[in-house]
């Protein structure tokens, strides 16, 4: 899993660019009044999809006056109303990579002519089905790779550790998420990152200049204001970014 969670550093570090911090928390917003509106209410004890969005929110220290401003539309069904749909996208990208993107969207025709523009730019093809080559899993980052955090996690149920970079991952089977993330707050530690997420099943190996090429790609489809969420097979060990200046 290790290019997996090497995506997930990239963009944690593109997240935190002064840039990109405006649209992150509208992806946020909008995930969190989809799922209030979907799922029965604002209360994420009974509304899983809320729990799960307002979970990805704080992960990324997405203000919680927005968090709450973003529940109380959804609710009243005022401003920012808009009925978002979620779609899943699936295709291939540069060197052969798997690629499966979940939108929100409430407009499909606009969307998917935006994410076929990036596979035909970026040397990818939106065809073919790739969703049965992911998992669904739970995913915790505590920001410490002693053997206590690793010791407990164990002992709550996950299913894989993945130590790297001074922070230790964390997957869980995707029911086992909350219970496990519980039992890590009662012995002390307390997740950066606590989610569900899509894991690959096996990656694809990439060269250096071939992996820059997918980064690019994979940047190219966050970017895009309806993406939420893009998960790929690419193994990005190989990559290396760019030096400042």
């Amino acid at each position: 899993m290790a290019g997996h969670s090497k995506w997930a550093q990239i963009k944690r570090k593109k997240a935190a660019n002064d840039k990109q911090r405006g649209k992150v928390i509208s992806k946020h917003i909008r995930a969190i009044q989809s799922a209030v509106r979907e799922g029965g209410g604002g209360d994420p004890s009974s509304n899983l999809p809320l729990k799960n969005a307002l979970a990805a929110a704080k992960s990324d220290n997405v203000p919680a006056d927005n968090i709450d401003r973003a529940i109380e539309r959804a609710l009243g069904g005022g401003e920012g109303g808009t009925a978002f749909e979620t779609v899943f996208y699936e295709g291939y990208g540069p060197g052969g990579i798997a690629v499966l993107i979940e939108v929100l969207t409430d407009n499909r025709n606009r969307t998917v002519g935006e994410v076929r523009h990036v596979f035909s730019k970026r040397g990818g093809n939106l065809s073919g089905s790739v969703a049965w080559q992911f998992e669904t899993k739970g995913l915790i980052v505590v920001d410490r790779d002693d053997e206590a955090v690793a010791e407990a996690a164990i002992e709550a149920g996950a299913d894989d550790i993945e130590v790297e970079d001074g922070s230790t991952t964390v997957y869980t089977a995707a029911t086992a998420l909350y219970d496990v993330v519980d039992a890590l707050q009662r012995a002390g530690i307390e997740p950066e990152v606590s989610q569900l997420t899509r894991v690959p099943q096996t990656t694809t190996a990439l060269e250096a200049d071939e992996a820059a090429r997918v980064v690019a790609f994979l940047e190219a489809l966050e970017d895009l204001d309806d993406v939420q969420n893009v998960y790929s097979t690419a193994d990005l060990s190989a990559f290396a970014e760019p030096a400042d200046g």
